[in-house]
C-alpha cells in the first residue's frame, strides 16, 4: 500500500527545517539530525521513505540554508567548528516540541548520523520525552574539539529510552576507545534497552549512499537500516 506524503520547509520559531509526513499528518514522530550534508538529498530521502512509513520526519537545518546540493563539504567542514552546542541544543529541543505540539505526534524519536548522532545522544541523556535515540556513527573523537562543550559520553548514560548505537570499525574519525566509553555509559543504565551494532570493518559515515561504493559499507547499511525502522515502528507506535 502506497501512502501519500507531503513535504515542506516550514519554519519553527525563525528555524528552518524539512518536514516530510504522511497526507493529513501523523501521531508518530522522528526528528533527524543529519550529518555534514545538512539537509541535503540524502537525509530528505530518509525523511520521505520514513513519512511513506507513516511516521512524520522533521529534519533539523544545523547550517541554517546551505546544504551539501549547493555547497562544498570544504565549505560545510567550516561551518563545523562553528556550531555552538547548547544553542544547537536548544534549537533541536524546539523542534521536538513542534513535533510533540503543533504537528500532533504523541510519540518522537530522535535519530542521527555523524555529527548528528552525537547529538542524538546528547539530546537523549537531556530529554525525557524521546521514544528513541538511534546514533548511526556518531562522531565522538578521543579529543573533544573546542566547541564540543557538552559530554556526549555523560549524555548518554542519562537517556532513558531504547538506544541503538551503530559504530563502524575502521572509523578514522572516533577510535574504538571512544566507541568503548559511549557503549560502557549505555550498558550502565538502570532502564532502557542498549542495542550496539559493530561493522568490523565499514567505514565512517557508511550510512552515505557516497560511501557505497565500498561494498563493506553498502553492507553495512543494508543490515542496520531495517533494524532502525523496526525500532521507529516499535516505540512510536
Amino acid at each position: 500500500m502506497t501512502v501519500e506524503i507531503e513535504t515542506s520547509y516550514p519554519g519553527v520559531g525563525g528555524l528552518t527545517a524539512y518536514l516530510a509526513r504522511p497526507a493529513g499528518g501523523s501521531t508518530r514522530g522522528m526528528l533527524l539530525l543529519p550529518m555534514i550534508t545538512g539537509i541535503g538529498e540524502q537525509v530528505r530521502n530518509w525523511a520521505d521513505e520514513l513519512a511513506g512509513r507513516g511516521v512524520t520526519a522533521l529534519t533539523w537545518d544545523p547550517w541554517h540554508g546551505v546544504s551539501s546540493d549547493d555547497t562544498s563539504y570544504d565549505a560545510l567542514h567550516a561551518r563545523m567548528v562553528q556550531l555552538d552546542d547548547e544553542v544547537v541544543l536548544g534549537e533541536q529541543r524546539a523542534l521536538l516540541d513542534h513535533l510533540l505540539g503543533e504537528l500532533g505526534c504523541a510519540k518522537a524519536g530522535v535519530m542521527g548520523w555523524c555529527l548528528g548522532g552525537r547529538f542524538a545522544l546528547i539530546l537523549g541523556g537531556q530529554d525525557s520525552r524521546l521514544a528513541n535515540v538511534i546514533a548511526y556513527h556518531p562522531t565522538v573523537p578521543a579529543t573533544p574539539p573546542p566547541n564540543h562543550t557538552v559530554d556526549a559520553v555523560a549524555h548518554t548514560a542519562q537517556i532513558q529510552a531504547p538506544v541503538l548505537m551503530l559504530y563502524p570499525g575502521a572509523d578514522d574519525l572516533v577510535p574504538a576507545e571512544s566507541f568503548n566509553r559511549l557503549q560502557t555509559a549505555l550498558q550502565s543504565r538502570p532502564s532502557g534497552p542498549s542495542m550496539v551494532h559493530v561493522y568490523p570493518h565499514a567505514e565512517h559515515g557508511f550510512s552515505s549512499s557516497q560511501r557505497h561504493g565500498n561494498p563493506v559499507n553498502a553492507e553495512a547499511f543494508a543490515l542496520s537500516w531495517p533494524q532502525a525502522l523496526s525500532l521507529i515502528d516499535v516505540t512510536t507506535g
